[in-house]
């Protein structure tokens, strides 16, 4: 049984290098964005919009290894698959624009971030008990 889960985690879940390279590639266009947006651009109505993009990406760049490894080291039943580390650690991105987007029109207070990150973890939650129900052992054997 165990060597049949560490077989199927091996099939599916990517090197750690590939998601560590990714991942700080993600971080290096998101960062070095953000430095040049804010350094050399007016805030209007593009730039703004960009800032976000590239906030985005240096958030999930740095989430991902953390992600993939916390993945790797408390494995469930059905095995994650790449699109659902992708997914996960784009979920911190989108955090973090939501939270910079509601600052940005002092709406933001502590018990809306709160509320917010629950949401989002419900939104996981409810995504991988689908995954969860949809999940077959056999299909992975026979592929």
């Amino acid at each position: 049984m165990v060597y049949y889960f560490s077989k199927l985690l091996e099939e599916i879940v990517p090197s750690f290098k590939r998601v560590l390279f990714t991942g700080i590639f993600l971080a290096i266009i998101g960062w070095a964005g953000l430095i040049m947006l804010i350094q050399l651009t007016t805030p209007t109505l593009g730039p703004r919009w960009l800032f976000f993009f590239f906030l985005f990406l240096a958030i999930s760049g740095i989430a991902l290894p953390v992600v993939s490894f916390l993945n790797i080291r408390f494995p469930s039943t059905p095995p994650i698959e790449t699109p659902g580390i992708l997914r996960q650690s784009s979920w911190f991105g989108i955090y973090a624009c939501v939270l910079s987007w509601l600052q940005l029109g002092r709406v933001l207070t502590s018990f809306l971030s709160i509320a917010i990150a629950i949401g989002l973890i419900l939104i996981e939650i409810f995504i991988r008990l689908r995954e969860r129900s949809r999940w077959h052992p056999g299909d992975v054997e026979n592929a």
